[in-house]
């Protein structure tokens, strides 16, 4: 997996959000997917139609997370501005920054794999470190967990 260096500007979020952890990241992603899906196309200013799965973790370090690490994930499309949020939505600014963007096409199960590998394998020797912003995917609109194959983004901020 060769990612692309891409220097992102700020990305404006409408969502839901709760507080996971690794353990319980799909169910509690599932349950903010259906409670975020229907409301979606009430968000007039969408700049795409691709969904994003965010983590925002408190000082990520890959060599002490367990499964009960807890971070904020979001589940959100990307906007233009935050006028009209429709009600019982949540608004995110993500900063610009630098981040790496790798392709995974595959299993959804094979999702982890690719994930261990850019934090095992990839970052230690690409002369980059993580950035304390947050991490994401994109996903596309026919994106759905269940599908034989899926295909994303992976976003990984660094500096």
């Amino acid at each position: 997996m060769t990612p692309r260096i891409i220097q992102s500007k700020s990305i404006l979020i409408v969502g839901l959000k709760d507080v996971l952890t690794f353990m319980t990241n799909g169910q509690g992603t599932g349950a903010l997917a259906r409670r975020f899906m229907p409301k979606r196309h009430q968000i007039l200013n969408q700049v795409s139609d691709q969904k994003f799965s965010i983590q925002i973790y408190d000082q990520f370090d890959y060599n002490k997370i367990s499964p009960k690490t807890e971070y904020i994930k979001w589940v959100g499309v990307e906007v233009s501005g935050f006028l009209n949020v429709p009600e019982g939505l949540e608004t995110l600014k993500m900063e610009s920054g630098k981040y790496a963007v790798f392709n995974y096409k595959g299993k959804p199960e094979g999702f982890l794999s690719a994930w261990q590998f850019i934090h095992e394998n990839w970052l230690p020797s690409s002369g980059f470190t993580l950035d304390d912003r947050p991490h994401f995917e994109k996903l596309p609109e026919d994106y759905h967990p269940t599908n034989l194959e899926v295909e994303e983004e992976i976003w990984v901020p660094i500096v």
